[in-house]
């Protein structure tokens, strides 16, 4: 269960990696509207179209950041990391079809005994 524990983190990694990459495209293509609202004959029009863009780069850039920062915290086994990526999970289940296929993925890595196993801290007593 290990191996899939640590792929788990490196899709998470990449799913954050697109996130990222797709936020800060839809931010130049804000600044390409705003620069076209500053020269176009019905500037509305662009302002608005690059007000949706910067709204939708950045609820994607911070997606993605939440994204890869859980796949970093799968990768290092830390608990923290296990729960928000069973919370991320459900959301992606709604990003069809790669969301879906990786939130599927999430449930079935985390939810097993083993894996549970993996993020619980050692005992007390243990060296």
């Amino acid at each position: 269960m290990r191996s899939h524990v640590n792929l788990l983190g490196i899709l998470q990694l990449a799913w954050g990696a697109m996130g990222l990459l797709v936020g800060v495209s839809l931010m130049l293509l804000a600044a390409g509207a705003a620069a076209i609202a500053r020269t176009d004959a019905d500037p509305l029009t662009a302002a608005f179209t690059a007000l949706l863009f910067v709204v939708f780069g950045l609820a994607l850039s911070a997606a993605g950041w939440a994204n890869a920062w859980t796949g970093r915290a799968i990768r290092a086994y830390r608990a923290a990391g296990r729960t928000f990526a069973l919370v991320l999970a459900l959301l992606n289940l709604f990003v069809l079809p790669f969301g879906t296929a990786l939130g599927i993925y999430t449930f079935w890595v985390l939810l097993h005994n083993e894996s549970r196993a993996m993020f619980e801290p050692p005992p007390a007593g243990a060296a």
